[in-house]
């Protein structure tokens, strides 16, 4: 079973604050192909665990625009990602209620479709949690310190955190 390590949420914090206006050069921006926010999700995410899951198809990883798992950038894949019961390298989540939450966690909206499609990550909570005190960080119309209140929304729901799968080192088989 492979360990888990401690998510720094100071780091992906700081790195939402960092980019929350702007783009890391080392990633593609693609607000013109679908929307940016779960690619600047995964980027803070990143920021707070360092692993990567390079597995095909499954795994949570960047590369380039090309070469990137749909848990990347798809908000779908993300939330699946996350919530996966096998224990895999990478950062692991669960569905949580709103007194979990804390900064460096995430927030999924269903804005008007049948389907999640945006993933804000939350960046200061002022007080016990309410969609007026929860305040987020965002690409898609990008935002920092931005109320969760002022999204019209149909649906949300919230994913906490709990730290990361360290990959496991196998032995190299002669």
């Amino acid at each position: 079973m492979p360990d888990i390590i401690p998510y720094d949420r100071r780091a992906a914090v700081r790195y939402a604050h960092r980019w929350a206006f702007g783009r890391n050069p080392q990633f593609y921006d693609f607000e013109n192909i679908g929307g940016d926010c779960t690619n600047f999700a995964s980027q803070c995410l990143y920021a707070g665990t360092g692993i990567m899951n390079f597995t095909p198809t499954y795994g949570w990883y960047y590369i380039d625009p090309e070469n990137r798992a749909p848990a990347w950038t798809g908000v779908e894949y993300f939330y699946d990602f996350l919530t996966r019961e096998e224990r895999t390298a990478g950062p692991v989540g669960v569905l949580a209620n709103m007194s979990m939450l804390l900064p460096g966690d995430f927030v999924q909206l269903r804005l008007t479709k049948e389907i999640f499609s945006h993933t804000p990550i939350i960046v200061e909570i002022d007080g016990p949690p309410t969609l007026d005190n929860i305040l987020i960080a965002a690409h898609s119309i990008d935002s920092d310190y931005r109320p969760l209140s002022t999204y019209d929304f149909q649906e949300i729901r919230f994913l906490h955190i709990i730290g990361a799968y360290k990959p496991e080192n196998r032995p190299i088989l002669q």
